[in-house]
């Protein structure tokens, strides 16, 4: 299922867009598509390493999953 957006983007990115989709011949949608997923990828790097390290400051605690199973009536 595709959802349709409206974006505003600075000039000069809306340029090299219009550049790199003339010349690879594809939609500038298929194009900021492939984009976000590679940018959402890198995201979840950074989130886990946040994560992380708010584990390691004592920020956050890891609860067994049995433990959260059992509170659900799972």
């Amino acid at each position: 299922m595709q959802v349709r957006h409206n974006i505003t983007l600075d000039a000069e990115v809306s340029g090299e867009l219009d550049s790199i989709a003339r010349e690879l011949d594809e939609k500038k949608s298929y194009i900021i598509e492939k984009a976000l997923t590679v940018y959402f990828d890198m995201l979840d790097l950074r989130l886990a390493r946040k994560r992380l390290k708010a584990l390691k400051e004592g920020k956050d605690e890891i609860i067994d999953a049995e433990e959260v199973w059992k509170s659900l009536g799972i």
